[in-house]
């Protein structure tokens, strides 16, 4: 996760500003509701991506280990 903040350029400073922000917006009432949301939002995400990945794996051939042919010299 910290490699995608480094991507974004976001240091630990940026994030508590951001993190404040929201709980400004929000108000800390909300904000276990939101985050309640936010969880199953992704847990949801994760789910059809594997129902993803697992269709994608049975209609794709698999491939089939081949023994290198022996040159005759």
């Amino acid at each position: 996760m910290s490699h995608l903040f480094l991507l974004l350029g976001l240091g630990t400073g940026e994030l508590i500003v951001i993190a404040l922000v929201i709980l400004l917006f929000f108000g800390a009432a909300k904000l276990p509701e939101l985050m309640k949301g936010l969880g199953k939002g992704i847990k949801s995400f994760k789910q059809e991506m594997n129902i993803l990945d697992q269709d994608t794996a049975k209609t794709e051939p698999k491939e089939t280990a081949k023994e290198p042919e022996s040159k005759a010299e």
